[in-house]
């Protein structure tokens, strides 16, 4: 699990709101801002995307708390095992693995691998695989962005809609303070809404996204190297190529 995200969320909205309890803390819940605010800016996000992939967001949400650290490591000691024994029993050796494979994706490659099918066809069906993958993590990522963007265009509408409503009553000087302050809480929340909570998800998703792809790309040219018959040591080599460099020293290489 990345601790890195919750201690970032947790840690962001903790000082925002320490601050306003040490300024005083008064006039900063206001029901209507929140609703215009967050309920606009969800109101927008649901106009700019179907509903199945706005809620299909929500069990994207769960990568943003993952570590792929982990898989670099297991997935290489995997495809290392698998590149000797092909080498050392020939590739149709590995037929009785391939049912215990966990990952779908790398069943598939070496179900195609030993079926016979050549080097072009098994990187074509396997990098679809990859793009469609993107497509389906680049709308999660876009629904948080989106939000990101709508947040704080919806806070100003609403200050806008405060500022007319106090202008219209000015025949109280001293309500005038209190009228701009709960106007401005809208905007105050879109921006919370838009730097403390949906850019920086959406971007960690695009981190993660990345890091999936990466994994997958490690499956297709170890399929591929191996189907080749490369020695262990050259697929190792190609493999390494995709980990990151500070996690490269424990699959035994120390560049």
């Amino acid at each position: 699990m990345d601790i890195g995200t919750l201690i970032g969320i947790i840690l962001g909205w903790a000082l925002i709101v320490a601050s306003i309890v040490m300024g005083g803390g008064a006039g900063f819940i206001n029901v209507p801002a929140v609703l215009i605010t967050i309920g606009g800016a969800l109101s927008a996000t649901l106009i700019h995307y179907p509903l199945p992939k706005v809620l299909g967001t929500i069990a994207v949400v769960r990568k943003a708390f993952s570590s792929k650290e982990q898989d670099y490591i297991d997935l290489f000691k995997k495809m290392s095992d698998l590149a000797v024994r092909a080498r050392r029993d020939g590739l149709l050796a590995l037929e009785d693995d391939i049912d215990h494979m966990e990952d779908p994706f790398m069943r598939k490659g070496f179900q195609m691998a030993v079926d016979g099918n050549t080097i072009e066809v098994i990187r074509s069906v396997l990098e679809g695989d990859v793009d469609s993958m993107v497509q389906r993590h680049q709308v999660g990522q876009g629904v948080f962005k989106s939000l990101g963007s709508y947040a704080p265009a919806f806070g100003m509408i609403g200050t806008l809609i405060g500022l007319v409503q106090m202008l219209r009553n000015m025949t109280d000087p001293s309500a005038i303070g209190s009228g701009m302050a709960v106007a401005l809480i809208t905007t105050l929340y879109g921006a919370m809404v838009a730097n403390l909570l949906a850019l920086p998800l959406a971007g960690k998703l695009e981190q993660r996204s990345n890091e999936e792809i990466a994994l997958k790309s490690m499956v297709v040219e170890g399929v591929i190297s191996i189907q080749e018959g490369n020695s262990p040591r050259i697929v190792e080599e190609k493999l390494r190529s995709f980990i990151p460099p500070k996690l490269r020293e424990k699959t035994g290489d120390g560049a």
